[in-house]
């Protein structure tokens, strides 16, 4: 099993101090090892390395990574792009959204605009998410998407 923590820089919380303190005690007593991240390899796929707004799908984990940053998405903005990226050239109506992402029909159909503007904002400069006006949204045919279920 593997542990990473991405810390921003500065002074640790204490929090967070003892969080680190519990993960190098578990290293020390012989059950892992705690290594700073400079010292970490870091997979990177020829997808990523060749561009950077890439954007990559990791099921397994229910990650996204925009290039090599990891883009934080809520539970919804999550499923919505994984559903849309499993399906390409595939126009989906507000209500069908709604059913297969969100699980049911009895929101206001609207609630799926303002979640595609969300993930719109968060992936700034990719197009993924088309509009289809009058119907409903698609994966952009130009999106450069892929998803990785084994991840």
């Amino acid at each position: 099993m593997t542990i990473t923590l991405d810390l921003a820089a500065g002074p640790l919380t204490p929090r967070l101090a003892r969080l680190v303190q519990l993960i190098g005690e578990l290293a020390e007593s012989g059950e892992g090892q705690l290594r700073a991240v400079a010292d970490v390899p870091r997979p990177r796929t020829v997808e990523q390395a060749a561009d950077a707004d890439h954007v990559h799908i990791l099921a397994g984990s229910r990650m996204v990574l925009r290039g090599e940053q990891v883009v934080a998405l809520t539970r919804i903005e999550y499923e919505l792009l994984l559903f849309l990226a499993e399906r390409p050239r595939r126009v989906f109506t507000r209500l069908q959204l709604l059913s297969s992402v969100w699980g049911y029909e009895h929101a206001v159909a609207r609630t799926v605009d303002v979640h595609v503007r969300r993930l719109r904002a968060k992936l700034d400069g990719t197009e993924l998410v088309t509009t289809v006006y009058g119907v409903g949204y698609r994966l952009a045919d130009e999106a450069r998407i892929s998803v990785d279920h084994a991840r």
